[in-house]
């Protein structure tokens, strides 16, 4: 690693994939049960990557996320009981309800939102980095992250070209997970690394095991400084898998679950979390599940306070759509 780790950076970082996981599982079961509105997809089993990201940004920082946009809310530092009333649709949510599981916001925190629209991030990203770098004139920096399928939308192809030409401050973050949709990436794309795209349009690329927070968040660091610097964008390429279905519910006919069982089992970040910190950074598995059980805690709280809070009411459904 070039960057130096610190074990309460470890420590920080272990929470924060432990919240992530928590919240999934949480958001999961009371989808199943019914208890919340529209649809949801998970996160599960890709925490590392937006662990390792968010934790190189400062919180003025701007990050753009996907319709699985749980853990990247978490992550840039979002409040999780008002993130989990907004998952249940209710009035005390960080959209006060209207957003939802897909559409998920946090300014405060410099998360930009979840999009329901495939590939509807990168240009949001560029535009704010553009902005940032010309009319703002300070160092931030923005972040989009983005799947594998969304990596054949036109949209990347834009944001890439005028992030690299005017060299913005943005990040390009593929969790590259093997799955759009039903859709086994190797059918529909045409490289084998998605980051080979970078090079087209002249913005270096790495790429990272995606499930390692700690090589993710080296690269991250890397990319941040030189984003900051003024030498344009950086595309990190995080190899990830994904465990859940495309949405929770997802019968996945297309692929056979004791495969992708086993694929979690040998790639899980929070079970290599342990063998994978720095030298000098060691943890007993009773400090890790001390951390794993006070995660749980804190997302059994949120979900108590957003089952308490209230929906909004009918005379509030037009409200807060367009500006005032």
């Amino acid at each position: 690693m070039t960057v130096t780790i610190s074990k309460d950076q470890a420590i920080k970082f272990y929470e924060t994939m432990c919240t992530i996981r928590c919240f999934e599982e949480s958001v999961k079961r009371d989808f199943l049960n019914g208890d919340i509105p529209g649809f949801v997809h998970l996160y599960i089993g890709e925490e590392a990557i937006g662990t390792g990201i968010c934790a190189a940004l400062r919180t003025t920082d701007y990050i753009e996320s996907t319709h699985r946009g749980h853990g990247h809310c978490i992550a840039k530092g979002a409040d999780i009981n008002k993130m989990m009333a907004e998952v249940f649709g209710k009035r005390d949510g960080l959209c006060k309800g209207k957003g939802g599981s897909m559409h998920i916001a946090d300014f405060s925190v410099g998360m930009l939102g979840a999009n329901g629209v495939v590939g509807g991030g990168y240009n949001l990203a560029t535009g704010a980095a553009l902005a940032n770098k010309t009319i703002l004139k300070n160092d931030k920096v923005s972040v989009v992250f983005f799947g594998d399928g969304a990596s054949n939308r036109g949209t990347f192809h834009e944001a890439a070209n005028v992030a690299a030409v005017w060299k913005l401050p943005v990040i390009f973050v593929n969790e590259m997970n093997c799955w759009a949709s039903t859709t086994p990436y190797r059918t529909t794309t045409s490289v084998e690394d998605i980051s080979d795209r970078a090079i087209g349009y002249g913005m270096p690329r790495v790429i990272v095991d995606g499930q390692n927070v700690f090589e993710v968040y080296d690269a991250a660091c890397d990319a941040v400084e030189r984003a900051r610097r003024g030498e344009g964008p950086t595309f990190i390429e995080a190899k990830t898998y994904r465990i859940e279905g495309h949405f929770v519910g997802d019968p996945e006919k297309y692929r056979k679950k004791e495969e992708t069982l086993q694929i979690f089992n040998d790639t899980d970040p929070l079970k290599l979390f342990k063998d994978q910190c720095p030298d000098g950074i060691d943890f007993t598995q009773e400090e890790l599940d001390m951390i794993l059980t006070i995660a749980r805690a804190k997302v059994q709280a949120a979900k108590e306070f957003a089952v308490s809070c209230d929906y909004p009411d009918e005379s509030e459904f037009y409200k807060d759509v367009y500006v005032d």
